[in-house]
C-alpha cells in the first residue's frame, strides 16, 4: 500500500515489540514491502518486555524514532478465562513498560494497539470510540480488557501531560498467516480452522463447537490491519485523535458475521461434509461485537481483503506451516 505522506518516518528508526507474533509479523512484512529499512526488532528471548530495567537499557541503546506495542499476551475465552492474572499483569508490564521508555527516550510516534473486546459487554452496536468505560465488561477477558484500557489511558494521558504523539488502534478480531492454531489457547477462526481440518483429516463425523453459534463476530485479516498502522504512523497525530474528543481509532472491516455462519464457511474452505453441532454448556461470551470504522475510513484508510479470501489464505499458510506439527 503507498501512502502520500510515507517520507515523514520512512527513514526514522522504527522499532516493532512483537514482531514474531501475528500482528508484529505482518507490520514487519509491510514495512519492508514499502521501503521502510531502519527496522529495530528484539525476540522475547533477548528482551522480557515485563522488566523495566531491560526495556529502559534497550531503549536508551537504540533510541528508536517510531514504537509499535504489538507485544502482548493474547488468546480466546478459554485462556482470557483459564490464565485471567497472566494476562492482567503481562500486559500491563509490557505496554507501561514501552510506552514509558518511549517517553524517556522521546520517541517521535507511538502507536499502541489495543482490542475490541476494551468496549462494555452490552454497548450499542456498532461500537463508536466514544463507548468506552460507558458500561461494564464481559467477565470472561475483563482482565486483558482492563489492561488494554489502561494502555489506551496511558498514551491519552503521555500525551495530555507531556505532549508524547502516543496514539492507540483498536483492531477487531484478528487472523491470518503466524496465528495461534492451539486448541486450548487460539481464538475462534483459528481453532475452527484446525477442527475442522483435522475432522477432515480423520474423517470424524461430527465437530462440536462452544456455545449456540449466534454470537456476532467481525474479523480483520493481519495483513490489512498491517496496513492501517502503517498508515496511522504517517497520517494520524495524537493531537488530531484528542481534539475530536476521542483516544484511540477503531480498526475493522465493519461487517460481522455468526459464529454459526462462520463455522459453515470454514467447513465448507476446508472441504468438511460432517455435522457441525454446538455445546451450550460453554460460555458464548459478548453477543455482538462490531466496530464503527467510520473514523479511519474518513481518514482514508479501508480494508481490503473479504473474509472467504482471508480465511483461504490462512488456511494456506497453516497446512504449509502449522499441518506438520498437529
Amino acid at each position: 500500500m503507498e501512502f502520500e505522506a510515507m517520507a515523514k518516518y520512512h527513514n526514522k528508526k522504527i522499532y516493532v515489540a512483537g514482531h514474531n507474533g501475528m500482528v508484529g509479523s505482518a507490520i514487519m512484512r509491510d514495512l519492508q514491502k514499502n521501503g521502510y529499512e531502519n527496522l529495530i526488532t528484539k525476540s522475547f528471548s533477548e528482551l522480557d518486555l515485563r522488566r523495566q530495567s531491560d526495556v529502559e537499557k534497550f531503549f536508551n541503546e537504540q533510541k528508536p524514532d517510531v514504537v509499535i506495542v504489538a507485544a502482548a499476551k493474547v488468546g480466546g475465552i478459554l485462556a482470557n478465562n483459564t490464565y485471567r492474572a497472566e494476562f492482567i499483569y503481562d500486559n500491563l508490564m509490557i505496554e507501561t513498560n514501552l510506552i514509558h521508555a518511549s517517553y524517556l527516550n522521546k520517541a517521535e510516534k507511538l502507536i499502541f494497539l489495543g482490542s475490541s473486546c476494551i468496549y462494555p459487554k452490552l454497548a450499542p452496536q456498532p461500537l463508536k470510540e466514544e463507548y468506552l468505560l460507558s458500561g461494564y465488561l464481559e467477565y470472561t477477558n475483563e482482565p486483558y480488557a482492563i489492561a488494554k484500557i489502561a494502555g489506551i489511558k496511558l498514551c491519552e494521558n503521555y500525551f495530555k501531560q507531556y505532549g508524547c504523539n502516543f496514539i492507540s488502534a483498536m483492531p477487531t478480531n484478528l487472523y491470518g498467516p503466524n496465528d495461534n492454531f492451539d486448541l486450548q489457547t487460539s481464538h475462534v477462526l483459528p481453532a475452527l480452522i484446525r477442527k475442522f481440518h483435522e475432522a477432515k483429516i480423520h474423517n470424524t463425523p461430527t465437530v462440536t463447537i462452544w456455545g449456540t453459534g449466534k454470537p456476532l463476530r467481525e474479523f480483520l485479516f493481519v495483513d490489512d490491519l498491517a496496513e492501517a498502522i502503517i498508515f496511522m504512523m504517517e497520517n494520524v497525530e495524537a493531537l488530531e485523535l484528542y481534539n475530536l474528543g476521542i483516544t484511540h481509532l477503531n480498526v475493522g472491516s465493519g461487517k460481522d458475521i455468526s459464529i454459526a455462519e462462520l463455522a459453515s464457511l470454514i467447513a465448507k474452505i476446508i472441504g468438511y461434509n460432517g455435522r457441525i453441532e454446538h455445546d451450550t454448556s460453554k460460555p458464548d461470551g459478548t453477543p455482538r461485537k462490531l466496530m464503527d470504522v467510520s473514523r479511519i475510513n474518513s481518514l482514508g484508510w479501508r480494508y481490503k481483503t473479504e473474509l472467504e479470501e482471508g480465511i483461504k489464505k490462512t488456511y494456506d499458510w497453516f497446512l504449509n506451516n502449522f499441518n506438520s506439527k498437529v
